[in-house]
């Protein structure tokens, strides 16, 4: 029998690091794409004339493709391999996005943003896996917190460029460029195929699946395996947890440039500072909860952030109305916007969680599922927010707190049921140890509970 894989000792470092960049590259692209598109709305809603009803739909239908996009490629990931799926995802939303910039109307521009939603579904998931199986255990959640803080290289990114477009072309060209520089990551498809490796434990496990050496039952319906095998519990609130974070997370970052822009008639270049400010905040607070919760555990690594959450979007329904006035540092909400920016960091944690919860035959399909289905989960955001609004007088900032509070309560409940992981090897579950169907002979104390 083959020895089992022990993970990033099998790695040298280029290939290691060349997961890395992979992983960020396609991670900032993808995130880039999602977060711009609501600086466009506008310019869009101006050039082809829709309603309010039709530009909410269309964030709607893009974070809705990427929760299909999740499932399917995370099972494309686990059964064909990693890399295979990675170039796969990013080549569909990459020139989904491109032909995008050409839509004629709005059912053109719908379907196209639902087929880049599918793209980029995928992306994320497999991504963190990978990285996840090839990096060393003990700076596990520093690395994935690292790689999760990409987002906010993305955001301050898009949040430059969203600004600028508007600012110096017409709403016909700005959301058609903007659109366009979401192809870019078509690029990265080369530099995945010659110079990124496969998942070498997947690869071990693969090969013991075509030797007979483990279990070939999770393959007939990866979805349902979720849920076998004493995992239903489990996969329940890991759901709940990813689609609280989403749901709060969408609901104020999807409304906060109008919020600002059109309803507090902050200037541009405060939104844009505050944005870039926030960003670099965000990037340390993910860099420090990532080397927290290697020492501290997983749960630390998303309660801490989420009391930021809670705490920021309390101020906003107290303090949050104030107009700036002349003065950031005098604007409750430039610190309650950089309170809720710290609290997105629980983010960081997230991939490495999930992927230390499920054995190697589900993992691609566990952390892209839940992931992208809190994407889909938080598509409704830009529909229920302005209803929230509309029952508190048409206020939008009462709104996004009435849908954002409650989510982030559940988010640290689910938060609290989580079993803890932190230290578990990624490659348990080969050689028939712990792989469905397997016995508890090999397992780990933390499967065997999970599995009673």
């Amino acid at each position: 029998m083959s020895k089992t894989v022990s993970g990033a000792e099998d790695y040298t470092a280029r290939q290691r690091y060349s997961i890395m960049i992979s992983a960020m590259l396609g991670y900032i692209l993808d995130f880039y794409d999602v977060l711009i598109f609501p600086f466009l709305l506008p310019a869009i809603q101006r050039s082809m004339s829709l309603s309010l009803t039709e530009i909410g739909s269309l964030q709607a239908l893009t974070l809705f493709g990427s929760a299909i996009g999740g499932a399917l490629f995370g099972v494309i990931g686990d059964r064909l391999g990693r890399k295979t799926s990675l170039q796969l995802t990013i080549a569909l939303f990459s020139v989904a996005a491109i032909i995008s910039a050409f839509a004629w109307n709005y059912w053109s521009l719908a379907v196209l943003r639902f087929i880049t939603g599918i793209g980029l579904g995928g992306e994320y998931g497999v991504g963190m896996v990978l990285f996840n199986e090839a990096w060393k255990k003990g700076s596990r959640g520093l690395g994935a917190a690292a790689l999760q803080g990409c987002a906010v290289i993305a955001s301050s990114t898009a949040s430059i460029v969203g600004i600028w477009l508007i600012a110096t072309f017409s709403d016909e060209w700005s959301w058609r460029i903007g659109l366009l520089s979401g192809g870019m990551p078509i690029l990265l498809i080369i530099f995945i195929r010659f110079f990124m490796p496969e998942s070498k434990i997947w690869l071990e496990y693969e090969a013991q699946r075509k030797a007979g050496q483990v279990a070939e039952a999770a393959r007939t319906l990866p979805l349902a395996d979720l849920f076998r095998n004493g995992l239903a519990r489990q996969t329940v609130t890991a759901c709940v947890w990813l689609m609280s974070y989403m749901l709060c997370y969408y609901s104020v970052v999807s409304f906060i440039p109008t919020l600002l822009l059109r309803d507090m008639h902050t200037p541009g270049d405060v939104v844009r500072t505050t944005a870039v400010l926030l960003s670099v905040v965000s990037g340390i607070c993910y860099l420090a909860n990532g080397f927290f919760n290697d020492r501290a555990g997983r749960r630390f690594g998303a309660l801490v952030p989420a009391l930021f959450w809670i705490g920021s979007l309390v101020g906003m329904a107290v303090w949050g109305g104030q107009l700036y006035a002349g003065s950031k540092t005098e604007w409750p909400m430039f610190w309650l916007y950089i309170g809720f920016g710290v609290g997105n960091v629980a983010l960081g944690v997230t991939g490495v969680w999930i992927s230390e919860l499920y054995p190697v035959n589900l993992r691609a399909t566990a952390v892209s599922t839940f992931y992208m289905g809190g994407r889909g989960l938080g598509s409704i955001a830009p529909v229920i927010v302005p209803l929230a609004a509309a029952h508190f007088g048409g206020s939008l900032l009462n709104g996004m707190v009435a849908v954002a509070l409650p989510a982030a309560a559940t988010f640290v409940l689910a938060s609290l049921l989580l079993p803890e992981t932190l230290g578990r090897d990624l490659s348990e579950g080969l050689q028939g140890r712990c792989g469905l169907g397997a016995g508890d002979e090999g397992c780990s104390g933390l499967e065997r509970m999970m599995r009673s």
